[in-house]
């Protein structure tokens, strides 16, 4: 569930990153599947909770600006130096999407691989007005997370389709939702939804 920054920070400095439960060394096929599909096909991108930062070089090298944000300093510093290695171009930046300094209508889209899922309820609607608030009008959102198909109570909060379309109803268009998977290390895949919004 929810985890206070801290504890993100010790998290991504103690473990080894490849071997955390949502790692992958490729861009997600869903989230490329939705870029390539709806948008945007250029411009300024945001990776939240880039992680190890696999994603943003992903990202980079179709082509985006990519800035890349996460909450703990330990996973930018990772995540960086991933980049380099591969000899991407990416802005990286401490941030937290409940206290974000990210300017106003700065990015074109934002992708979000197992952030949204981890914040309370509560927490949704901050998040949702930050997104409203860097994204450009009609700038795209493209959230993958857990569904409430996936048993158990382990990992993140499982969310329904009602709920993410009501979370989002302020602000943004639901232009895809479907059901998918969260590749990962857990095995089998956790059921998961892949969501699409337009900022209104």
């Amino acid at each position: 569930m929810g985890r206070p920054m801290s504890s993100w920070e010790e998290l991504y400095r103690t473990s080894q990153v490849s071997k955390l439960p949502w790692f992958a060394a490729d861009l997600d096929r869903d989230l490329h599947r939705a870029l390539k599909r709806f948008g945007p096909f250029r411009g300024v991108l945001l990776d939240l909770g880039t992680g190890p930062g696999t994603h943003a070089v992903g990202l980079a090298k179709l082509g985006y600006e990519v800035v890349a944000t996460d909450i703990a300093a330990s996973a930018i510093r990772a995540a960086r130096a991933y980049a380099d290695e591969a000899g991407a171009t990416i802005d990286f930046q401490v941030d937290d999407i409940l206290h974000s300094k990210l300017k106003d209508g700065r990015f074109d889209g934002a992708i979000d691989r197992g952030v949204f899922h981890t914040l309370s309820p509560p927490d949704r609607k901050t998040y949702v007005t930050t997104l409203r608030r860097i994204l450009r009008p009609r700038g795209w959102l493209h959230l993958k997370c857990f569904s409430d198909k996936e048993p158990g109570n382990w990992g993140p909060y499982r969310i329904s389709r009602k709920a993410l379309r009501a979370s989002f109803r302020d602000g943004f268009d639901v232009v895809s939702l479907r059901d998918t998977v969260f590749q990962g290390n857990v095995r089998p895949y956790p059921r998961a939804l892949i969501a699409t919004f337009q900022r209104r």
